[in-house]
């Protein structure tokens, strides 16, 4: 029988890999297999995930919704005084196609404190945020300021861009190059509970 020389190919090599907590998510992790066809929505879902600067939490938004169809009536809602309503349903509507147009670049946050009101931002309200939309000047934008999350309406007067409150009793804030700022994204729905 011929000798056998060791393979040194493959195995376990004592200090090799990343090292347990280094990852994005700055803990250990474990390999697993997932089925090719869902890879995409596991590494969508894996990019979202976690808490953002301040340990806000981040609500996040799937790859790919369950899809609730709901009636869509075709008549509107008198603010003023009643009419008769009409008694069919013009087609059904999913919240999901209504109020996000990029999955893979939104997801949401809850507001906290009041200097958006005059926006229609109120305490606990939850934000649909795209980060693909530009954050031009008259949109209101999530940013970071020295780690900690704001949302505010973004505004440029001359040369000086700042970060304008909608409620007077806040103070807007200037952007200048001392203040650490990273704008997350663009805020394109409120959802808010009456």
């Amino acid at each position: 029988m011929p000798e056998t020389t060791p393979n040194k190919r493959g195995g376990q090599r004592p200090g090799a890999g990343r090292k347990p907590g280094t990852g994005p998510f700055g803990e250990p992790t474990k390999p697993i297999r997932v089925p090719l066809s869902l890879l995409p929505s596991v590494k969508a879902m894996l990019a979202h995930t976690g808490k953002a600067p301040g340990g806000l939490p981040i609500l996040q938004f799937t790859a790919h919704p369950t899809k609730l169809q709901l009636p869509l009536f075709s008549g509107k809602v008198a603010a003023g005084f009643p009419s008769p309503a009409d008694d069919y349903v013009e087609k059904t509507l999913d919240l999901n196609e209504l109020l996000v147009q990029k999955p893979a670049a939104t997801f949401f946050v809850r507001a906290e404190g009041e200097s958006m009101l005059g926006a229609g931002i109120h305490p606990n309200d939850i934000l649909v945020v795209d980060r693909s939309i530009e954050p031009v000047p008259g949109k209101i934008v999530i940013c970071a300021l020295n780690g900690e999350l704001t949302v505010k309406r973004l505004e440029r007067d001359g040369e000086q861009w700042k970060l304008k409150a909608e409620n007077p009793a806040y103070p807007d804030i200037a952007i200048h190059d001392e203040l650490e700022m990273v704008i997350w994204g663009v805020v394109t729905n409120v959802i808010h509970a009456v």
